[in-house]
């Protein structure tokens, strides 16, 4: 008898710890939003290959910041790797204050994201945003954005519509990251003048002599931050996927690392990333500390067999 119910007792703590790791059967495909970003390429591709090796099956949904906020409140998009701030500060109080979407984790710091311009132009006396207007003739009026909706795009036609700094009749360019940078690609070979959106990190800096203007830190911020959100109560539907993205942090040197490979065509974005982990094993084993692969077994050996 005592056999009987030591084996019976066995089977339950057996069943009782299995169950621990079992998420809810949705958790297994993880949904993340992206803007279309060089960083955020990264960041998902880093958060993408570890999901993957975990067992989980990681889903991309290309959409614009507005559409990825929406997403996440209403449950569309899982996790969004990509919260800039102060740039998305007013999303952030719609969204985030207000406690419809909920914030993992600070993933970066020390962030730059204003207006920018090549060192030519900068050492031609455009420190500022004070100085655009100086010599808007030679900049044609013009502020080169990227995609329509972007916060950052709002907070400049904002500033032009307030007239900040003499702004009022100068008109914002919008389009995506590329075209942007083919734009700025295009001046800069001529050394013509041209004032864009810049941010770090990003392998622009590292493409382009350039400078960050000063003076924007009231649309901008003096510096800032990306957070990792998702939406309200996935962490605590899928608490092994919480895990790994509440452990998921970033540094600038990482993500220029990989850009920089994928800008100079030295590798595709999946092979960089998996170049960087390879070369990296203590990072993985920091971001997979506490997790578990899908089916609860050791997580960092599933994806040391994935590299």
């Amino acid at each position: 008898m005592h056999t009987l119910r030591r084996a019976l007792l066995g089977g339950l703590l057996l069943a009782a710890s299995s169950y621990t790791f079992a998420e809810d059967a949705s958790c297994a495909t993880v949904k993340l939003g992206d803007p279309g970003w060089s960083d955020i390429a990264v960041t998902n591709g880093i958060a993408s290959f570890l999901l993957d090796g975990l067992g989980y099956k990681a889903q991309i949904q290309t959409l614009a910041v507005p559409i990825i906020f929406a997403g996440l409140q209403k449950g569309q998009v899982d996790v969004f790797l990509g919260n800039w701030m102060p740039a998305q500060q007013s999303n952030y109080d719609k969204f985030v204050t207000s406690g419809e979407v909920e914030q993992l984790v600070e993933n970066l710091s020390g962030t730059e994201y204003t207006l920018a311009v090549p060192t030519y132009v900068y050492e031609a006396g455009v420190k500022t945003f004070a100085d655009l207007n100086k010599q808007a003739d030679k900049f044609n009026r013009k502020i080169y954005g990227i995609g329509s909706g972007a916060p950052a795009n709002v907070s400049i036609q904002q500033m032009m519509d307030a007239d900040e700094f003499g702004l009022k009749s100068w008109s914002l360019v919008e389009s995506s990251e590329q075209a942007m940078l083919v734009q700025v690609g295009r001046a800069v070979k001529r050394e013509q003048f041209v004032v864009f959106l810049g941010w770090t990190p990003h392998p622009m800096n590292v493409q382009y002599d350039m400078r960050y203007l000063k003076g924007g830190e009231k649309y901008f911020g003096a510096s800032g931050s990306v957070n990792t959100l998702a939406r309200k109560g996935y962490a605590a539907q899928c608490p092994n996927v919480g895990k790994l993205l509440s452990n998921l942090t970033f540094t600038q040197e990482m993500e220029n690392a990989i850009m920089n490979q994928v800008l100079s065509k030295q590798a595709s974005n999946d092979e960089a990333i998996k170049a960087w982990l390879q070369a990296n094993p203590a990072m993985i084993a920091e971001w997979l500390k506490g997790v578990s692969s899908l089916t609860g077994g050791d997580g960092l050996a599933a994806v040391n067999a994935k590299l």
